[in-house]
């Protein structure tokens, strides 16, 4: 019997579940996009997402997503035939890299499989071997929700610079952004990535791109940048409509603004992390729980390089797109599915689903998504060990 009529639940990694107050925000009017509340809405906005970022450097705004964000990033640090080094640990660094080749640069790509993180020895002594500094950037994805790894940052700036390798560092925090611990300054990133439909808890649409000194001397060195990419006039607009390159993306702006002052000036970003970690140690609590006894195991072995934000799982063929199914058409819960853990048309496939826990998720709806999904291995008669709940309760508890 269906049971899912109700609100439902989108456990996905991304869009995240939105606050109702970020929703609410958005059901006004227009705004006059030239003076007024709007530039003060969005000068407001910026120093909340320097804030967050943990940095003091600049922020461009467009209207994109994390793709558009990843073209930003290209498009102001590298020139066609320039070379640089991806790092990948999954679907979303692969794709990075492909949209840095479709741009006219040279990309050696350092691949660490689906269920590691990067090995930052590997990366010292590939940068060590560059020694005409032919490589212009190192890029990496903080967290790739494809396999829910969580990259050491700060260990690959380390490598660069035991390398004495003067490389940018560019990194994708799409996933990770207010969800696991980032610091761009004092990690040594100059270019950073983001969206607005993660951790940021804002419907997509928005995409943002940080950069630091280091990163503005390389865009000054560019051939033109093209008008609606270069960051130059977003980072310090001279006037209100550069910041987005056109008309103001008003609605996302009244929804960022909420989510912002709830993120920093009510919950504030360090409690904002620890929930994380807590809602985190809770699934992965269940999961290792339900293993002992039946075929469920984490994509990442080792819970310090697992990410707060997203958690890959594999069950064995068809049993993953099973679960899926179930949670779906029965109790209303939607589970993320298998991205690049198989070959296309491979079955095993079937063996994958993710769980989203990023932005606007709290206890409740945490156990509440592992009691629907205990229920689902019970009602397929998927073998699973028993006292998962009674496991992620313990988290909770202990906070």
């Amino acid at each position: 019997m269906p049971l899912r009529h109700g609100r439902p639940y989108l456990a996905i990694p991304g869009p995240s579940v939105m606050p109702d107050r970020v929703l609410q925000a958005m059901h006004q009017p227009a705004p006059n996009i030239y003076t007024g509340a709007l530039v003060d809405l969005v000068e407001s906005v910026v120093p909340d997402l320097k804030t967050v970022a943990r940095t003091k450097g600049s922020v461009a705004i467009y209207i994109a997503n994390g793709h558009g964000a990843w073209e930003a990033a290209i498009a102001n640090t590298c020139g066609r035939g320039d070379r640089i080094l991806a790092l990948v640990t999954g679907r979303f660094g692969f794709g990075w890299a492909t949209m840095a080749q479709r741009l006219g640069v040279e990309v050696e790509i350092l691949d660490f499989g689906k269920r590691a993180p990067v090995d930052p020895d590997q990366v010292e002594a590939r940068l060590r071997a560059d020694t005409g500094g032919a490589i212009k950037a190192v890029m990496v994805v903080h967290i790739d929700t494809s396999t829910s790894v969580r990259n050491d940052v700060p260990a690959v700036r380390a490598a660069m610079d035991a390398a004495g390798h003067g490389a940018l560092l560019m990194v994708d925090c799409i996933a990770s952004l207010a969800c696991d611990r980032f610091e761009m300054d004092d990690w040594g990133v100059d270019v950073m990535v983001a969206g607005s439909q993660k951790g940021l808890m804002t419907p997509p649409g928005l995409g943002f791109v940080f950069f630091n000194e280091k990163a503005e001397a390389v865009r000054a060195g560019l051939d033109p940048v093209s008008m609606y990419w270069d960051w130059t006039p977003r980072g310090h607009p001279q006037e209100f409509y550069q910041y987005f390159g056109g008309t103001a993306p008003t609605h996302h702006l009244f929804a960022l603004r909420e989510a912002l002052t709830m993120l920093v000036h009510e919950e504030g970003v360090e409690a904002a992390l620890a929930r994380h970690a807590v809602l985190a140690r809770t699934i992965w609590a269940a999961v290792e729980a339900w293993g002992q006894g039946g075929p469920m195991e984490m994509n990442i072995a080792d819970p310090a390089c697992r990410a707060h934000a997203v958690t890959a799982i594999g069950l064995g063929a068809p049993n993953g797109t099973a679960l899926r199914d179930w949670l779906s058409e029965v109790a209303g819960v939607t589970l993320g599915i298998s991205l690049d853990m198989a070959p296309p048309g491979d079955p095993a496939v079937h063996g994958y689903f993710r769980i989203g826990h990023m932005g606007h998720v709290n206890a409740h709806m945490v156990l509440g998504l592992l009691g629907t999904i205990e229920a689902g291995l019970v009602a397929l008669g998927v073998p699973h060990g028993k006292g998962a709940l009674e496991a992620a309760a313990a988290v909770i508890a202990r906070g």
